[in-house]
């Protein structure tokens, strides 16, 4: 609470305990003070009641201007004066726009004005901002910041019509001193301005609301918002409850304070163990000198070893001697290959000179043959007839023996004999003769059927094979429809899909500079079906093609084919480059008004797919006529169409202008087919019928077979009689022959026969010559051929010979050819070795550089560790391992009792607060029990203060009411915080109602003026203000109460009073601190406007 007796200043102390949330104080702010300070209010109260030495001099507002703020456009500047300011004017015209403008110039919220919820509400309607200025008095030794501001503190608010303000502190020159909200709360306290405490301003609504106001409560909070006692109240009891909750905080800090008395007590115990730990750590720092010295000697160490392993690395040559000795080998190699080369051309080049020589003697073998052959043909037709001359010889010599020793009767008996069977035999040989005409017109009539039959059988095989092969391709054609049900591309080959994959990942890898199209029949498709036949025929060729953009991408393509396809069966492929738009083929193009195109027939979306087929099959000149005589009357009738080179019809007929074209067999639809259902149905009834067909053909073939094999069995045995029967023709010709021969004339001279066998010894004789000459010849031709065999013989050897020759050269050149390679290889692994050593060594050395460097340092690093050299017997490893042992055992130490200087530290750290906390409790507790105190002294003094206020209020007043001949009194009810005024009006002072509710309006309004000026009395402020107290008095009850109003400035004249009233001001006494301003009426056309 600020004391009203000492409201000019504002005292505060800080405690250091946990402040629960607090309630926003309405202004200024109340905080707890020592006993002497109490001690001195109360004092200083009882002293001066209204101390107000300089008060006249700060505080008190010397102008007031308002821009564009609520319904005015400008207002002011109004210069008011020290003591009393009346505010005279009609409705509208400005008056509680003035105070409000007030409130909210000094830093006062909307609500307080009760004009207004929102800031943005004050700005004129039309406009974008307001502007409110106020200047107040900052004179005498109470001034605030005198050296700044000067004598003048001038504050100016800007609102804009969004609702946003802000505030400029100026001096008395105009200068911006700050702009904060602090600031100007600063200077409300020090001049102890109030801008919500309604007995500093009281405005419209407020005064309406307290004129008016028949309740006892509302009477009370008002006495005691006054006062300022409800603030205190507010403050104590904000204060009971920090205590109760710094009460709390200290129970629950002395059960953490046990918490950090253990933790102390354990922190001590670690700390007055640390006089142990120092020898391990002065061992730990000597290992760690020796570690360093040890880590030089060892780095110098291998510093020296780097310096051998380079001087051993230059000094060997092995690679180098190795590298020359295999580049010799590589030259000799290279030598020797070249001489296996010239060596197979030289045997390559008497090759061919032995094989033509070869083929010659093969050509003069076959000459020589034929010659030797000519002659063992003369040499055995001589021996022949040498031979007959001496069976004839015989037989002469015989007749002559036979003629010499025979008698004539058996002669003529045997001769009769000889007559009978030459007779039988010749009856027995003309049956024979017959029986041999029949058997040879019956082996041939069983030859022509038999011809006949196989010929029938070769035919049937023929039909049956055409016949399996068709079944093969409908069940094939099968197939790929039913594979073609999941993937349309089976049907242009059972691993097409895969190739397409393929495709399309080498694509992925970047193995084609453009990706391949096809196959060619995936990429077109019919607009009329019924031509598919025609269009097939016509591109059947080009179904399964692919087309590449460069021969490098064929050649990668080819590679992805292999695996899917043989050599012969790879889908062919076209290269031409790729181009986005179609060849313009205008005026080289068929163009018919009945019949399409090939092209016209067709949709291709890819332009490279038709540019391809027009380069390639000129689709563009090919018509399509379903019927075929139309097709023979358009294309050979008369003059085919320009630009047509050829027609297809719908069954795949294909006419020239002067050919005529009809496919073997009926051509299937396999690539553009639509419905593969249908498709598949249609073929499985062709392959069911082709099978039954089949069926019947192997039928009728295993018939015609059997009757083949009965007539070959028939035609075996009439050729056996047939042979039979002249075997025994023969025989009988023979006995005939030799009968007819021994029958001898028995009248023959012997004489002739000797005759005879005389010219035969002669022929004999001369044909042994012939046979002699013969043989020589003969003879001489087998040498001679003999001789040209021998040489043909020794070529064949020599050509065999040359050519293992060859060939071993050839093996001696792969061989050669391998080493070669092998000793490339060498020569560059050798190569590769070599500079790897070179560079092997480059790097040692600039290892090398890097182990001096790092000698250096780490030499450098340990004479900081330890300026002198020092001896070490021991290996870096051992060192490490007893440091590390002591680090683990430290480390052990550490984490058990932590470092040392983080045990010193903790255990500091730990004392500490161990220390504070418990100094902070203490005086806590005793903060505590002196608040307790001054707690009970402070409600005790507050109770004789609102006692002592309500006491002066009454006193004040009676006296108002004694001075208007009235009867009044207060009665204040603290514990039920009610206020009841009783007032009798003159001539009334017998009644018993003394109940405010039954005065005139104007009386209530008169008694409550009593009631306010009663508190003016009690409390203190730079200014009052009143806005409209006398709207609803009389003129009697008007001139009272300004009459009291005049005197109390009188007394207060260093307090400056603001009175607004609608009322004439003429009745006023003249005085020169009475101050009245007059505002002008406001134009009805304005207040419509603004009305709106």
């Amino acid at each position: 609470m600020r004391n009203p007796s000492v409201m000019n200043k504002r005292r505060s102390c800080v405690f250091n305990v946990v402040k629960p949330s607090k309630s926003p104080r309405i202004e200024g702010k109340t905080c707890v003070q020592d006993e002497e300070g109490v001690d001195e209010e109360e004092d200083a109260q009882q002293d001066h009641p209204l101390s107000s030495s300089s008060v006249g001099d700060i505080g008190v507002i010397e102008n007031i201007t308002l821009k564009n703020f609520m319904s005015h456009h400008l207002l002011g500047p109004f210069s008011f004066g020290p003591n009393v300011n009346f505010i005279v004017g009609n409705n509208g015209s400005g008056k509680s726009a003035i105070l409000t403008a007030l409130i909210v110039g000094l830093g006062g919220k909307a609500t307080i004005t009760n004009r207004g919820a929102s800031l943005k509400d004050f700005v004129k309607y039309g406009e974008s901002a307001a502007d409110v200025k106020v200047k107040l008095k900052n004179r005498g030794k109470e001034a605030y910041k005198i050296e700044t501001y000067g004598d003048s503190i001038c504050i100016e608010h800007h609102i804009t019509s969004d609702g946003c303000r802000t505030c400029k502190i100026k001096n008395r020159s105009g200068q911006v001193i700050s702009t904060k909200k602090e600031e100007l709360t600063a200077i409300l306290d020090h001049f102890n301005i109030q801008v919500d405490n309604p007995v500093s301003i009281l405005n419209q609504e407020m005064s309406k609301q307290f004129l008016h106001s028949k309740n006892e409560t509302d009477k009370y909070k008002f006495f005691m918002k006054a006062t300022l006692l409800e603030q205190m109240k507010r403050d104590y009891v904000h204060i009971k409850q920090t205590k109760a909750v710094t009460r709390d905080q200290v129970e629950r800090q002395e059960e953490c304070l046990k918490d950090l008395r253990q933790l102390f007590l354990q922190k001590k115990e670690r700390y007055e163990s640390l006089s142990s730990f120092d020898d391990m750590r002065k061992t730990l720092e000597d290992l760690k000198q020796k570690m360093a010295w040890c880590l030089v000697r060892e780095m110098e160490s291998q510093v020296e070893q780097l310096k051998e392993q380079i001087e051993q690395e230059e000094s060997q040559c092995k690679h180098k001697e190795k590298l020359e000795l295999c580049q010799n080998k590589v030259i000799a190699s290279e030598n020797k290959l070249q001489q296996i080369e010239q060596k197979i051309c030289r045997a390559t080049e008497e090759l061919d000179g032995l094989t033509e020589e070869s083929r010659k003697l093969k050509e003069e073998i076959k000459v020589k043959s034929k010659a030797q052959k000519n002659q063992e043909v003369i040499y055995f037709r001589a021996e022949n007839k040498l031979k007959q001359l001496n069976k004839e010889q015989c037989l002469v010599r015989e007749r002559i023996h036979k003629i010499n020793h025979s008698s004539g009767r058996s002669h003529e008996a045997e001769q009769t004999q000889r007559l009978k069977k030459i007779s039988a035999l010749r009856k027995q040989l003309e049956k024979l003769e017959a029986e041999s005409s029949v058997l040879n017109q019956e082996i041939k009539d069983k030859q022509q059927a038999l011809l006949k039959g196989r010929e029938e059988y070769d035919k049937l095989s023929m039909e049956e094979k055409d016949i399996q092969m068709c079944l093969e391709s409908k069940e094939k054609r099968k197939k790929q429809l039913t594979a073609s049900r999941s993937n349309r591309l089976r049907r242009f080959g059972d691993h097409m899909p895969e190739l397409l994959d393929s495709i399309d990942r080498a694509f992925a890898q970047r193995r084609f500079v453009k990706k391949p199209v096809g196959p060619i029949g995936a990429c077109i498709s019919l607009k009329d079906p019924s031509l598919v036949v025609a269009v097939e025929s016509c591109l059947r060729s080009f179904m399964k093609t692919f087309c590449c953009d460069n021969y490098k991408d064929e050649k990668v393509l080819q590679e992805l084919m292999s695996p899917y396809f043989p050599r012969g069966g790879r889908p062919q492929i076209i290269v031409c480059p790729f181009t986005d738009r179609v060849h313009r083929f205008q005026g080289r193009g068929v163009c018919h008004p009945e019949f399409p195109s090939v092209l016209d027939a067709l949709n291709i979306e890819n332009p490279v797919v038709t540019n391809c087929l027009i380069d390639m099959r000129s689709i563009e000149c090919i018509l399509i006529i379903k019927e075929k005589a139309c097709a023979r009357k358009v294309m050979q009738g008369s003059r085919p169409p320009r630009n047509c080179r050829e027609a297809f019809t719908a069954d795949g007929d294909q006419v020239y202008s002067h050919r005529y074209y009809t496919p073997e067999n009926e051509v299937l639809v396999k690539y553009l087919g639509g419905d593969p259902e249908a498709e598949i149905r249609a073929v499985e009834s062709e392959v069911e019928n082709t099978k039954a067909q089949l069926s019947r053909f192997q039928l009728h073939l295993s018939s015609v077979k059997e009757d083949i094999q009965l007539m070959e069995e028939r035609l075996r045995g009439v050729v056996m009689a047939c042979k039979k029967n002249q075997e025994n023709i023969n025989k009988v010709k023979a006995s005939i022959s030799e009968l007819e021969n021994i029958e001898e004339p028995q009248t023959e001279d012997i004489s002739s026969l000797e005759e005879e066998a005389q010219e035969n010894e002669q022929k004999i004789e001369s044909q042994r010559r012939n046979v002699t000459e013969a043989q020589t010849e003969l003879k001489r031709h087998e040498r001679l051929l003999v001789n040209i065999n021998q040489q043909y013989k020794d070529v064949k050897n020599k050509l065999e010979h040359l050519s293992d020759e060859i060939e071993q050269l050839k093996e001696e050149q792969v061989k050669a050819d391998g080493e070669d390679s092998t000793l490339d290889q060498t020569m560059q692994i050798l190569t590769k070795k070599l500079t790897s050593h070179q560079e092997n060594i480059q790097s040692m050395r600039a290892e090398l550089s890097l182990k001096v460097e790092e000698t250096r340092t780490l030499e450098a690093k340990a004479k900081e560790i330890c300026s002198e050299r020092q001896k070490i017997n021991r290996s870096a490893k051992s060192i490490d391992a007893e440091i590390t042992r002591l680090r683990e055992t430290i480390s052990t130490h550490e984490r058990n009792h932590g470092d040392k200087e983080q045990v010193v530290r903790e255990y500091a750290e730990a004392h500490s607060n161990y220390k504070s906390k418990s100094n902070q409790l203490r005086d806590l507790k005793k903060f505590i029990d002196r608040l307790d105190n001054i707690m009970t002294d402070r409600q005790a003094r507050y109770k004789i203060l609102r006692r002592s206020l309500s006491v002066r209020c009454k006193l004040y007043f009676n006296n108002f009411m004694i001075k208007l001949q009235c009867c009044g009194s207060m009665m204040f009810d603290h514990n039920n915080e009610t206020l009841s005024i009783s007032v009798k009006p003159p001539g009334r002072e017998n009644d018993n109602v003394s109940d405010m509710r039954s005065l005139s309006g104007g009386e209530r309004s008169f008694s409550t003026v009593c009631f306010l000026l009663s508190l003016w009395e009690i409390t203190e402020s730079p200014f009052r203000c009143l806005d409209e107290f006398d709207v609803y008095m009389d003129m009697h009850n008007r001139r009272i109460s300004m009459d009291l109003l005049l005197e109390l400035s009188e007394r207060q004249q260093l307090r400056q009073f603001i009175f607004i009233t609608p009322q004439s001001t003429s009745n006023l006494p003249r005085s020169a601190n009475i101050k009245i301003h007059h505002l002008q009426d406001p134009e009805r056309g304005m207040e419509e406007e603004n009305g709106h």
